[in-house]
């Protein structure tokens, strides 16, 4: 409700996925210190050494902070859903919802022209 004053909001997305799905996907977070570039062990393992490990990217840490996420987005969620506007998709196969998402995005969303298509 904070935002009502700032900006108009037509669409809300939120992607529904599984505690442990999450805590999994945090917890194989590395980060390579020299360059600051983030590795996840399972979808893009590192080629250099040493990588450390985050504070908050451990699963103690990472359980915690989803807890706290699940508390605090319980209500704007059923505020957006119950203002029609929440668009909910399931999170477990990431490179098979964007299409989903990419045409109702589409279909809210004006297109963007070029300079030279103007």
């Amino acid at each position: 409700e904070a935002l009502d004053g700032i900006f108009e909001r037509s669409l809300v997305i939120s992607l529904n996925i599984p505690f442990e799905t999450l805590k999994d996907r945090l917890s194989a977070r590395w980060v390579h210190p020299g360059s600051g570039r983030v590795y996840n062990m399972d979808f893009n393992p590192p080629h250099v050494q040493p990588l450390v490990q985050r504070e908050d990217d451990k699963p103690e840490a990472v359980a915690a902070r989803l807890r706290k996420y699940k508390d605090a987005a319980k209500p704007v969620i059923e505020l957006y859903k119950s203002r029609g506007i929440l668009h909910s998709f399931s999170g477990t196969e990431t490179n098979k919802i964007w299409p989903y998402v990419y045409t109702l995005l589409s279909s809210k969303i004006p297109p963007v022209l070029s300079d030279e298509e103007n």
